[in-house]
């Protein structure tokens, strides 16, 4: 059993797999503080200093200043500016994937013509051909 997961951890897709998630959380961080360090901000701007993450209805008793304070106390809380921010979360990670991958296929595209033009091309004549011109031109 040990020798078969070995085998199984060392096959190339399982290893690209953790290399892509490892590569993908520090991706999220970094998403992560663009939508909450610069997006949102300019959001809040535009919207005359209004913070989504801070934005929620409470659904129970008392009043709360803050998410966060309702969150402490244990309100029952409809948190929508929490998932208004990941709703911009996931549209900024979806937009740079997108454009990972449109990068990606750009340069296997460019690498495929490459190889179809070589293959295309016209190699010079062979050895083999080589000599037998000669050959005929000495015959004559």
């Amino acid at each position: 059993m040990i020798k078969e997961f070995r085998d199984f951890i060392a096959k190339g897709n399982v290893m690209d797999m953790a290399v892509g998630i490892i590569i993908g959380a520090a991706f999220t961080a970094i998403v992560t503080s663009l939508v909450a360090d610069l997006i949102n901000p300019i959001i809040g701007l535009v919207t005359g200093g209004m913070d989504f993450s801070n934005l929620f209805v409470n659904l129970g008793e008392g009043e709360f200043s803050s998410l966060a304070a309702a969150r402490d106390a244990g309100a029952p809380v409809f948190a929508y500016g929490a998932f208004l921010t990941a709703v911009i979360n996931f549209l900024i990670i979806a937009f740079v994937v997108f454009l990972l991958v449109k990068m990606v296929n750009r340069v296997k595209d460019a690498a495929i013509r490459k190889e179809a033009a070589a293959a295309a091309a016209p190699s010079g004549p062979s050895q083999l051909d080589v000599l037998i011109e000669i050959r005929d031109a000495l015959q004559k």
